[in-house]
């Protein structure tokens, strides 16, 4: 069974499953889905996260020692990612298995590959594309079509979870 720390302010979440641990000072915005086995913990600073954000299964999100961690709005934290007393912004892609460390800016409609690991302090402008160890700059591009699009595929999904539907149509089926 997951728990909700006093702390932990839920601004009217689209979904949050029962086995997420969240701990400490925490904001959800409107809108956010949780998904299983998510790990959000913060002993100092803060966690934010930003309207329709999706968190999915099996990410850890900690803070810095000197850094909170912010996500913007209309993002997707893809399994298995790792945030760490970072920043990113509005219309991003964390991919699964990715890494971003203290200190490290995201700009907004940026995407960091999977299994890339974002080094501490590292800044990327908006419209970003980041990929390898360490997270390099590998092309610019606006991916906020595509980022939002994915966002709004979680948020929909969320919504149907929160009312017991486990199944999504595909378009055009």
């Amino acid at each position: 069974m997951g728990f909700v720390g006093p702390e932990v302010v839920l601004d009217e979440p689209a979904f949050i499953h029962e086995t997420a641990l969240m701990y400490g000072k925490v904001y959800v915005g409107p809108g956010v889905s949780i998904w299983p086995q998510v790990v959000i913990r913060c002993e100092l600073n803060e966690v934010r996260i930003g309207a329709r954000t999706n968190v999915q299964d099996f990410v850890m999100i900690h803070i810095g020692f000197d850094h909170p961690t912010l996500i913007g709005d209309d993002c997707s934290i893809a399994h298995h990612a790792t945030l760490h007393g970072c920043t990113i912004g509005d219309r991003c892609l964390v991919g699964i298995n990715a890494t971003v460390m203290d200190g490290a800016t995201i700009g907004s409609n940026s995407v960091v590959a999977g299994h890339s690991i974002v080094n501490e302090g590292a800044t990327f402008p908006e419209n970003s594309i980041i990929a390898g160890v360490p997270g390099k700059l590998i092309k610019t591009l606006d991916a906020s079509e595509g980022n939002l699009a994915n966002a709004d595929f979680y948020y929909r999904n969320a919504l149907n979870y929160a009312r017991g539907v486990y199944r999504t149509a595909k378009s055009g089926s």
